[in-house]
């Protein structure tokens, strides 16, 4: 009996470590699957890819140096199948005898042509469109010249829409900017705190560095330019946060309180700096780092929240520092008698958040090539969400910056994937309530036994026992 409780036990503790380290991961995997089987869809290959299918199949068919011939529509992504397909048999060691980009019509006129000519034709390389028109339907007895002709079309095929690379990069490209903010809130919240300026601190960062752009140089401004208005908006804005934390730890103001009034002088300037118009005036290598893409197609603002979050990980979970700031969070007294200067850590923290949002800021600046004193309303609200669900608790002391990836990775997931099933805006608000406030419900169970939600029993009233009256014991 005393063996299977305690195996009982330990399979109850190894659960619970388990989900506690790995449960926001399960519940990523588990969206990520459902949304795959709610988007399944039949897919057509188009444009370029249609041109890597057919161009497959007409190796693994025919030897090299037999002659094709190539049709498509006239539509864009047709033409970009017949631009695609002719170069890669090209280079395969096929000869292209033909490209017609047309109708029906045109495709006998270019048939009839090349039978004329004595043409010879082994395969035809078709876009699913052009497939199936009447005209390239049984070659061989239309046209006897080309007897050994074959039809080679991509086909189609099932494959989830959510799974689609386009979608998954959108999604990852779609994080950046709330993710990397993410990382300085996850500080904040270990340490018992909170930011409510970060959203309005990524509107600052975005007027000053369009501002500063604008100013010295606009449309032709350098890269260098470029580069210090950048430095700039993030500076101000870690200048802004070491504000908050001074607020904080040399006037004792609660955190709320204190990032609340930043927030708003924060908006005022962002408003004041721009007087509350857009700024435009912008060079087009402004976009790179929000728009542009290096290795594997991998966009380089993702890029760059990989190298963060490894950064601020090793920091986190390898450095003295990152000790301290979960001391602070767990107990800030019994940090400070240990010999934890809090004051700094605090004012540290604060400014890394502030210098997180200001980034993020430049990037939302080059994702829409411009800056405006409405970017960022609400963000605080999404970023505190995907900390939250990544398993950060609000009490303070317990945290990890790859559950904070991991939290906004699900935010985005349930957005995307709510907007592939056609689910109204309205309604995603509430799912996304919904989801904030189960992690903080999970939170709360994970520091109480499960136990806690029973009915506990009414105690009973005590009862009142009359003492002797003089009378009665004379």
């Amino acid at each position: 009996m005393k063996l299977s409780q305690s195996r009982n036990l330990a399979l109850r503790d190894a659960g619970r470590t388990f989900f506690s380290s790995y449960g926001m991961a399960v519940v990523l995997l588990l969206l990520c699957i459902y949304y795959s089987w709610a988007t399944l869809q039949t897919q057509e290959p188009k444009g370029d890819a249609a041109a890597q299918t057919v161009a497959l199949q007409i190796a693994g068919a025919l030897p090299k140096g037999a002659n094709v011939m190539i049709v498509g529509t006239t539509s864009d992504e047709d033409n970009d199948f017949v631009t695609g397909a002719a170069k890669r048999l090209q280079d395969g060691g096929y000869v292209v005898v033909g490209k017609v980009l047309g109708d029906p019509r045109t495709a006998r006129q270019a048939l009839e042509k090349a039978a004329r000519g004595g043409a010879h034709i082994d395969a035809i390389a078709a876009t699913p469109a052009s497939a199936s028109w009447p005209v390239l339907q049984n070659i061989p007895q239309k046209y006897p010249a080309f007897s050994a002709a074959r039809l080679y079309a991509a086909q189609s095929y099932r494959w989830p829409l959510f799974l689609q690379r386009d979608n998954l990069l959108n999604i990852a490209n779609q994080i950046v900017v709330v993710a990397v903010i993410a990382v300085g809130m996850t500080l904040v919240i270990i340490t018992g705190g909170i930011d409510l300026s970060v959203g309005s601190l990524v509107a600052l960062a975005a007027i000053l560095t369009t501002l500063l752009i604008r100013n010295n140089g606009a449309t032709e401004a350098s890269t260098v330019t470029m580069i210090g208005a950048g430095l700039a908006g993030i500076i101000v804005c870690a200048l802004i946060g070491w504000c908050s934390g001074l607020t904080i730890t040399a006037f004792r103001l609660p955190p709320f309180i204190a990032t609340l009034g930043v927030m708003q002088i924060a908006s005022g300037l962002a408003f004041i700096l721009s007087k509350g118009s857009s700024i435009y005036e912008v060079p087009d290598g402004f976009t790179i780092l929000g728009r542009g893409s290096g290795l594997l197609g991998i966009p380089y603002a993702v890029m760059m929240m990989a190298v963060i979050y490894g950064v601020a990980h090793i920091l986190m979970a390898r450095s003295k520092w990152g000790r301290y700031v979960y001391a602070v969070g767990g107990n800030a007294e019994a940090a400070r008698l240990s010999g934890v200067r809090v004051a700094p850590v605090t004012l540290m923290v604060y400014t890394l958040s502030g210098a997180m949002a200001g980034l993020g800021g430049v990037v939302l600046a080059s994702q829409l090539k411009s800056g405006a004193p409405t970017y960022g309303v609400s963000y605080e609200l999404y970023v505190i969400a995907a900390v939250v669900v990544g398993g950060t608790s609000l009490s303070g002391g317990q945290g990890k910056i790859f559950g904070t990836l991991i939290g906004a990775l699900i935010i985005a997931v349930i957005q995307n994937g709510m907007n592939l099933t056609g689910v109204e805006s309205y309604t995603q608000r509430v799912v996304l309530g919904v989801v904030i406030l189960g992690a903080v419900l999970l939170d709360m169970l994970k520091h109480r036994d499960w136990r806690w939600l029973r009915l506990r029993p009414r105690p009973e009233p005590p009862v009142a026992v009359s003492s002797p009256s003089p009378s009665t014991t004379s």
